[in-house]
C-alpha cells in the first residue's frame, strides 16, 4: 500500500496514478481519497497524473491521536508533494480539503504549484464571530462533535441522506449507493480525528492565508450549499485572493463533485487548460 511517514511518525496513504501534469486532490471531512474517484479517473483518461491522500486519521492513514489541525494537515500534504517530487501541480480541495490547500500554499509556498481550486471550501472562516457575523453559530459544530462522540454511525447516515448532497430538498432523489459510500468512507476513519477535525474546519481563520496566495485560484461554490453556506464562503474567499475567480453554481449542493461530477469535471478541465 503506497504511503509515506511524516516527520512526526504518521503514516499517510496516497494514490498516485498516471503521468503528466500533476493534479493533487484534498478531500473533505470525514471522508478519504476515494471521494475523488470520479475526478481522478476523468483526469487520468486525459493525460494527467492524479494524486490523492487520506488525511491523517482518515481512510487508510494512521489513526493517531494528535495533529488533527490545519497546520499538520498542510504539513502532511507538503510531505506528499516532496516525496513524489511534484512540480507545476494543480491543487484541488473540497470542503475541509479547501482549507488544507489554502493553508498549504500559505505555509509552504507556491514554488511547486501552478494553480489551485477551492470547491465548496471552508475558508475564510465557518464559525460566527464578531468579525465574521455571517458564520454559523458555534453550537452547530458543538453538536457535530457530540454526534461523532455518541452517535457516529447513525450521524454518518444522516449527513449524506440530507444536507451534504441536497437529498433533503423537495424533488430530490436520494441515491442509496452514494449515501452508503459516504458512510463507508467516514466509518473507515478515526472518531478522534473526526472529533478534533470539527474544530479544525470550523474555527480556523484562513483570512490571512488567502491574502498570501498569488497564483490563479478558481473558487467553485453552489448557492444551495447547506454545509458550508455560500455567502460567507465562496464570494469572500474570491475577494481575499489576489488572483481569485468565483464560479457560482445555481442550486448545487455541498457534495457537488459527486452529484454533478460531469459539470465540475468539465469546469476544472477548462480552468487547468487555460
Amino acid at each position: 500500500m503506497p504511503a509515506i511517514t511524516t516527520d512526526d511518525g504518521v503514516e499517510i496513504f496516497f494514490k498516485d496514478w498516471g503521468a503528466g501534469q500533476p493534479i493533487v486532490f484534498s478531500h473533505g471531512w470525514p471522508l478519504s481519497a476515494d471521494d475523488w474517484d470520479p475526478q481522478m479517473l476523468f483526469f487520468l483518461e486525459r493525460g494527467y497524473r492524479v494524486i490523492a491522500h487520506d488525511r491523517r486519521g482518515h481512510g487508510r492513514s494512521a489513526q493517531v491521536d494528535s495533529g488533527h489541525d490545519m497546520d499538520h494537515y498542510a504539513d502532511d500534504l507538503a510531505a506528499v508533494v516532496r516525496h513524489l517530487d511534484l512540480v507545476d501541480a494543480v491543487h484541488v480541495g473540497h470542503s475541509t480539503g479547501g482549507g488544507e490547500v489554502v493553508r498549504f500554499l500559505a505555509r509552504h509556498g507556491e514554488g511547486r504549484a501552478a494553480k489551485a481550486v477551492l470547491i465548496a471550501a471552508v475558508p475564510p472562516l465557518m464559525v460566527r464571530t464578531d468579525a465574521n457575523p455571517g458564520g454559523l453559530p458555534k453550537s452547530v459544530f458543538d453538536d457535530f462533535q457530540l454526534q461523532v462522540a455518541t452517535n457516529r454511525s447513525v450521524f454518518y447516515r444522516a449527513v449524506p441522506e440530507g444536507p451534504f448532497y441536497g437529498f433533503n430538498r423537495d424533488g430530490a432523489t436520494p441515491v442509496e449507493a452514494i449515501i452508503a459510500n459516504w458512510w463507508r468512507q467516514g466509518m473507515m476513519g478515526s472518531a478522534k480525528a473526526h472529533y478534533d477535525g470539527v474544530v479544525a474546519f470550523s474555527q480556523t481563520d484562513f483570512t490571512e492565508d488567502l491574502k498570501k496566495i498569488g497564483l490563479p485560484v478558481l473558487v467553485m461554490h453552489g448557492d444551495d450549499d447547506q454545509v458550508v453556506p455560500y455567502a460567507a464562503a465562496g464570494p469572500r474567499s474570491a475577494e481575499l485572493l489576489v488572483n481569485g475567480t468565483l464560479k457560482t453554481y445555481r442550486g448545487f449542493p455541498h457534495g457537488m463533485p459527486t452529484t454533478h461530477a460531469d459539470v465540475i469535471n468539465a469546469d476544472l478541465l477548462e480552468f487547468i487548460r487555460s
